[in-house]
């Protein structure tokens, strides 16, 4: 099969392709050293075609129906002349390493509308709660049109933090039975949370769902604003009775509104490049150092020494480092 060049990448993604758009994604999360450069082409083409979508993160305790709940707002969204784009990380294994993607199966309603695209992506064990190269998902999205972008990651308890720094607004699941949730969770979690919102407030539960949001409410005010002033908001919603979902979507709004009247909008996103760039930088310098020739060489040998106790720990690591130090300096001279 032909490959295809960076400029057939380039239109597709231009023209709204979603097939050439998921081999696109597919590309740039590879980790072949044949595939960076062509990466790195189709992201420099693209990057000005980027930026002109609410980046909203979606993040809950486990049961909390994320999948459900982006699907019904996605369907609400596209319903209303919107372009959704669903960015879902699964949790890798830490035995195989594979993941099972199941988030478009999950959302089949969402998916088989055309204004919509979904992309799972596996965390690859990577904390966080999102895939590696999530920010240049974005941009892609971007570029073929989406004006909504979910990220959803893979789930409280498992490091979200990092997905601040990717969306502009986070909205955090839960259940009802708020005290108890509230003792389970990590304070850190909901001081990054935009909008707190208890699902399934539907049946029997209604009531219940009612309650608990009113205990959040009381929480979220001993915590200080998140976002330059924001007051982060508590609500109710029941994606199986599509109740919630609108008011939900004005908070957003309103969101997006309150923080461009106060030019701080592009300011975050100034903030998130920032951190990307950081973030490149520490994936260079990983990378770098265990694909050092050095370090691959005598790498399981120290691992084993430290491992039977003829090499501290501490011992073992800079040994590695003098190693990759000295391989480093040997090819500066060569070149």
């Amino acid at each position: 099969m032909r490959k295809k060049t960076v400029s057939e990448y380039i239109e597709g993604i231009k023209n709204g392709n979603r097939a050439l758009l998921a081999q696109t994604i597919t590309l740039i999360e590879s980790n072949a050293a044949k595939h960076r450069k062509k990466a790195e082409a189709i992201l420099k083409a693209i990057h000005h075609l980027s930026g002109n979508s609410i980046r909203i993160g979606v993040s809950g305790v486990p049961g909390a129906g994320k999948s459900t709940f982006i699907e019904t707002l996605g369907t609400y969204l596209c319903n209303n002349g919107y372009h959704v784009a669903v960015l879902a990380v699964d949790p890798s294994s830490t035995v195989s390493g594979g993941s099972i993607l199941g988030d478009k199966t999950r959302m089949s309603e969402l998916a088989r509308n055309k204004r919509a695209f979904i992309r799972p992506s596996p965390s690859g064990g990577k904390l966080g709660g999102v895939h590696y190269k999530t920010r240049e998902s974005i941009l892609l999205c971007e570029a073929a049109g989406y004006d909504v972008i979910f990220v959803e990651t893979v789930g409280v308890g498992q490091g979200e933090t990092e997905v601040r720094e990717l969306v502009d607004f986070f909205i955090l699941l839960v259940l009802t039975g708020g005290g108890d949730e509230l003792q389970q969770m990590k304070r850190g979690i909901l001081e990054l949370a935009d909008l707190l919102c208890v699902h399934k407030a539907d049946g029997n539960n209604k009531q219940q769902a009612l309650l608990t949001q009113k205990e959040y409410e009381l929480s979220l005010h001993l915590l200080h604003s998140n976002q330059d002033g924001w007051e982060p908001k508590a609500v109710s919603c029941s994606s199986l009775d599509n109740e919630g979902i609108e008011e939900i979507w004005d908070i957003i709004c309103e969101f997006k509104t309150y923080m461009k009247e106060r030019h701080l909008f592009y300011e975050n996103r100034m903030k998130q490049s920032n951190a990307w760039l950081e973030s490149l930088v520490r994936e260079y310098l990983w990378n770098s150092f265990y694909e050092n020739e050095e370090v691959k060489k005598y790498f399981y040998d120290i691992k084993t020494r430290t491992e039977h106790g003829s090499l501290t720990a501490l011992e073992g690591a800079y040994e590695l480092i003098h190693l990759y130090e000295k391989r480093t300096a040997k090819n500066e001279r060569c070149d």
